[in-house]
């Protein structure tokens, strides 16, 4: 994937081979990707505390504590990110390709 003058890794489903190349503007081509035409102020909330939490304990958050964390609920999760948390949040979070994810 390449964003401005940088190319990006991404696997064969999507997410950045190198977490820690993600910025604002990967995030936001990424989200294009998913269908997200605008980062929205939840969806940053969202995608921040992805991010944050991963940093600390190098696994995504568990969906309950993502939505209590953000202020997004479940339903609205699945409205922000069509693809799931696990899936399309952390794909846009620049997270490597969480366990259990189909």
């Amino acid at each position: 994937m390449k964003v401005g003058d940088h190319e990006y890794a991404l696997d064969g489903n999507g997410f950045l081979q190198e977490p820690q190349s993600w910025n604002e503007d990967v995030a936001r081509e990424i989200a294009r990707d998913e269908g997200i035409a605008d980062m929205t102020g939840p969806h940053w909330a969202v995608v921040k505390f992805i991010r944050e939490y991963w940093l600390e304990h190098d696994l995504a958050p568990p969906v309950r504590l993502l939505c209590k964390e953000s202020g997004v609920g479940v339903r609205d999760m699945y409205r922000l990110f069509r693809s799931g948390p696990a899936k399309g949040a952390c794909r846009v979070a620049g997270l490597p390709k969480p366990d259990g994810c189909v």
